[in-house]
């Protein structure tokens, strides 16, 4: 795939694709014999992987890390899997957070629906006193 398909893919800008194989975010990307990158199945895997983990608020340099720990090869399974672990325990306390962030927001929501209903309430009660008088 060209760098062009690549972009409109993953809905990532090839200059952010440029810019994640530039400071190893993704391993070198093969290249055409004209010089043009060449994305396959495997760079697509990285670049899928990376967008996840960037929506997911990993860290660019965890992920850097990774990267090159995977690129040395199998000696690295340790350090990688460690790296991994460490990444999805941040993950879940930040995901622990914003659960109470989102709680707190509905209980504030609901009491401004609960004082909604009492006021449309009262409202109903005043126009019906009103018209039975």
């Amino acid at each position: 795939m060209t760098i062009a398909e690549v972009s409109r893919k993953y809905d990532i800008s090839a200059d952010t694709l440029r810019y994640y194989e530039r400071i190893g975010l993704i391993p070198p990307v093969p290249r055409t014999r004209g010089g043009l990158r060449d994305y396959g199945e495997e760079s697509c895997g990285w670049i899928q992987l990376m967008k996840c983990m960037r929506a997911a608020g990993v860290q660019i340099e965890a992920l850097i890390e990774y990267v090159d720990l995977f690129q040395q090869g199998d000696a690295t399974l340790d350090a990688r899997k460690a790296l991994l672990v460490e990444q999805r325990d941040q993950l879940v306390s930040r995901m622990a957070e914003m659960q109470a962030s989102l709680d707190l927001l509905n209980q504030k929501i609901d009491r401004y629906e609960q004082g909604m209903m009492t006021a449309e309430q009262q409202l109903r009660r005043l126009h019906a006193e009103r018209e039975g008088a």
